[in-house]
Order: C-alpha cells, then sequence, then structure tokens
C-alpha cells in the first residue's frame, strides 16, 4: 500500500531545478517566476538569487496547503551572522505569530523582527563559514 500523498500539484523539489525567468521591477526589485505547466510561483527580492529563492519558497507554501502534513523548512539556520554581520536569531514557535520568524538587532542597538517572506525579499543570507585551520 502506498502512504506517499499525491497531488496534482509539484512538489517545492520539482521547481527548485527549473530556470527561472526573471522580470526587473519599476521599484527596483527582481521578481522570479518558475513555471511547472500550468503551476507557476513567483517570489521578489533585491536580488535576482533572493527572487528565486522567495519563490521557491513559496512554492513550498502553495504545496502545503494541498498537503497540510507537510513541514515546510526555514531555508535560514536557527541563529546566523549575515553577510553584513547582523546577527539573527530564529524566534520561539509560540511568539512567530505575533513577532515574526527570526530577531535582529538593528543598527541604533534595537531589536527588531521580520519574518521569512521579507528576510528574502532583503535577501539576506548567512555570511560564509570560514573553515577552521589547525
Amino acid at each position: 500500500m502506498d502512504f506517499n500523498e499525491r497531488s496534482a500539484y509539484p512538489h517545492p523539489d520539482d521547481f527548485k531545478v527549473m530556470r527561472p525567468e526573471y522580470t526587473e521591477l519599476e521599484d527596483g526589485y527582481f521578481q522570479a517566476t518558475i513555471t511547472i505547466a500550468p503551476f507557476k510561483v513567483t517570489g521578489r527580492s533585491v536580488t535576482k538569487a533572493g527572487a528565486r529563492r522567495a519563490a521557491i519558497y513559496e512554492a513550498a507554501k502553495t504545496y502545503r496547503s494541498y498537503h497540510p502534513s507537510y513541514r515546510i523548512e526555514s531555508p535560514y539556520p536557527d541563529e546566523f551572522v549575515d553577510q553584513e554581520g547582523m546577527h539573527w536569531r530564529r524566534v520561539s514557535p509560540m511568539q512567530r505569530e505575533k513577532l515574526g520568524d527570526y530577531v535582529f538587532v538593528d543598527e541604533e542597538g534595537e531589536e527588531d523582527y521580520a519574518d521569512i517572506e521579507t528576510m528574502l525579499m532583503w535577501d539576506v543570507r548567512p555570511a560564509p563559514v570560514e573553515e577552521e585551520t589547525e
């Protein structure tokens, strides 16, 4: 007996292997559109790579609407430093709906919050981890 959930909607991994179509928007953002006919997902970001990641995240959210048991993985680690040196930490599950997915300290030293969609739009990326040499 096959217990795999099936639907007409493609698995989010299927969108990862497709080449996006990029559009530069008037507000300076990029939009990535990934199509697996007849389905299409889009994402917006300040970079093309960020727009692609946002579109793939949208594909996961749409897939979850067809398969409620599907667990959407955060595209970010629970704690990281981004490429500009900003420290990010995942908010506890009970606070996420009210505050956002991640907390960071802004330039003025104040804690601020952002959801994953906003982080993708800003193209937040973890800084590369350097290998320790002995």
